[in-house]
C-alpha cells in the first residue's frame, strides 16, 4: 500500500503556487493557448528534454538556464506554434517572451522556464502573447490549476492533472502535476510537456536525479506513434514550502520523495497514452525474467511500440504472434523456450509453446477494455516473461486505430 493518497488541486496544490489558463489568440480556435505556473519563492528546477537534434528554442532556452542556475519561480507555456525550426528570430522569441513575464512579475528573466507546443516551423505569435502576459498574470491563482491544464492542450482530448500528498513527520508533502500529449509521442521523450511541482526542501542535483530516474520509469516508457518531438519538456519545481526537514542525499526520505514523484509521472504518462490520437484504450505491458530492468522496459517499449501489435488490438485480434516477434526484435537476448504470454487472463504461451486459448472470449476481453467496461479499466494488459532474471519493467502505449491516420493527415489544414 503507498504511503500518499490523491488530493485535488493539480501544480496549485503544494504550497506555494499559483496557476492560470487564458486565451491569448495564439490557437486559430480560439481554445485557451496561455499558461503560467508561478512559485511565491525561487524553487530549486529541474528538467528532462527531448533528445531530438531538431530542438524547439524553448528546450535549448531551459537547458541553458538550469545549467547555470537550477532554480526558477515562474513557468511560461504557449500553445498553438512550437517555435521549432524557426532559426535564429525564434531564438529572440524565446528570449523575449521570458523577458516580458520576468517584467510583468518583477523578476529576473533567469528565473523564467518556457516551453511551447504546436505546429512545427511556426513562430509564436508575439504581438497577442506580449498584449495577454498581463491578463496571464492577473489571473493567477490558487485554483488556477486546471485552467493551466487546458490551456497547455493542443489534440489531446481531455485535460491530465494529478495531485498526491504524504506525511513527513507530521507535516504534508505535495507533488502536483499536469500535462500534455496526444500525438506524436515515442519517448525519449515524447509531444508531450510535463510540469511538476512540489513543496519539499531537495537539494538540486538530487532533484534532478529524482526527476531522470523518475522520466525513465514513466514517460520514456510510453509510445503511441514512433515519432520523437522537437519540444519534449519535463519540468518540475521544488520551492521548500513544507518547510520538512531538508532532503540532500539518498536515504529513506529522499526514496520516499523519489516514490511519489516517480508515481505522478507515471500516472501523467499512462494518461498520455490513453489519450492517444484516435485511440480505443490502453496497453500496459509488463515483462519480468530479464537480466535487469533496463532490458525488460527495453523488451516491453518494443512489444507496446509495435504497430502490428497496437492494430491486432484496436482490431480486437488476440495475435499474440505478433507479440513474440515484437519481443524478439528488441535486442536483449533471451532463449525463446523461456517465453511466456498473457493476454489478460488468456495464457497464450508458455516455455516457448503455444497453448489452446478461447480467441472469442479473448476478443471480447479487448472489445470490453476498449468501451471501459473491464474489471480493470480500459486497459489491455500484456504479460511476458523471458527467463529467470530478476529484471522487470514496464510501458505504456495505445492502439492504432483508422481515426490516427484521419488526424494527423488533417493537422495542418
Amino acid at each position: 500500500m503507498s504511503d500518499w493518497q490523491v488530493i485535488s488541486g493539480g501544480v496549485t496544490a503544494p504550497r506555494g503556487y499559483k496557476a492560470a489558463g487564458i486565451v491569448a489568440g495564439l490557437k486559430p480556435s480560439g481554445a485557451p493557448d496561455l499558461t503560467l505556473i508561478l512559485s511565491e519563492v525561487d524553487a530549486i528546477a529541474a528538467g528532462v528534454f527531448t533528445t531530438s537534434v531538431v530542438r524547439a528554442a524553448c528546450v535549448d532556452y531551459c537547458r541553458g538556464r538550469l545549467q547555470d542556475k537550477p532554480s526558477a519561480k515562474a513557468i511560461l507555456c504557449n500553445a498553438g506554434q512550437a517555435n521549432a525550426a524557426t532559426g535564429e528570430q525564434g531564438w529572440a522569441d524565446a528570449i523575449e517572451s521570458a523577458q516580458v513575464l520576468a517584467g510583468a512579475l518583477n523578476i529576473s528573466p533567469d528565473l523564467i522556464l518556457i516551453a511551447s507546443t504546436g505546429v512545427i516551423g511556426q513562430r509564436i505569435k508575439m504581438e497577442p502573447l506580449k498584449a495577454a502576459i498581463p491578463q496571464l498574470v492577473a489571473a493567477a491563482s490558487e485554483t488556477g490549476s486546471d485552467a493551466a491544464a487546458k490551456a497547455i492542450c493542443t489534440t489531446d482530448l481531455v485535460p491530465k492533472t494529478i495531485a498526491l500528498e504524504t506525511l513527513f513527520g507530521d507535516r504534508p508533502v505535495r507533488i502536483g502535476g499536469i500535462c500534455k500529449g496526444s500525438g506524436m509521442i515515442h519517448p525519449n521523450m515524447a509531444t508531450l510537456l510535463a510540469f511538476v511541482t512540489c513543496d519539499a526542501v531537495v537539494s538540486p542535483h538530487l532533484w534532478q536525479e529524482m526527476l531522470s530516474r523518475a522520466a525513465d520509469r514513466s514517460f520514456n516508457q510510453i509510445t503511441v506513434d514512433g515519432d520523437t518531438s522537437t519540444n519534449d519538456s519535463l519540468i518540475a519545481l521544488a520551492n521548500g514550502q513544507s518547510r520538512t526537514p531538508a532532503i540532500t542525499e539518498m536515504g529513506p526520505d529522499a526514496e520516499k520523495l523519489e516514490a511519489m514523484l516517480t508515481e505522478v509521472c507515471i500516472y501523467l504518462a499512462k494518461s498520455i497514452a490513453r489519450d492517444g490520437e484516435g485511440a480505443t484504450c490502453l496497453i500496459e505491458v509488463q515483462v519480468s525474467g530479464a537480466p535487469d530492468e533496463a532490458s525488460a522496459s527495453k523488451i516491453a517499449k518494443t512489444i507496446v511500440g509495435s504497430s502490428l501489435v497496437k492494430s491486432a488490438i484496436f482490431g480486437r485480434d488476440p495475435n499474440w504472434g505478433r507479440i513474440a516477434a515484437a519481443a524478439g526484435r528488441a535486442g536483449v537476448p533471451f532463449d525463446q523456450e523461456n517465453l511466456r504470454i498473457q493476454l489478460g487472463d488468456f495464457l497464450m504461451m508458455e516455455n516457448g509453446q503455444p497453448l489452446p486459448f478461447d480467441r472469442v472470449a479473448a476478443s471480447n476481453y479487448m472489445k470490453a477494455a476498449a468501451a471501459g467496461e473491464y474489471l480493470k479499466g480500459d486497459t489491455v494488459l500484456i504479460q511476458v516473461s523471458v527467463g529467470n532474471g530478476n529484471g522487470s519493467g514496464k510501458a505504456w502505449g495505445c492502439d492504432l486505430s483508422y481515426d490516427y491516420v484521419k488526424i494527423n493527415a488533417e493537422y495542418t489544414t
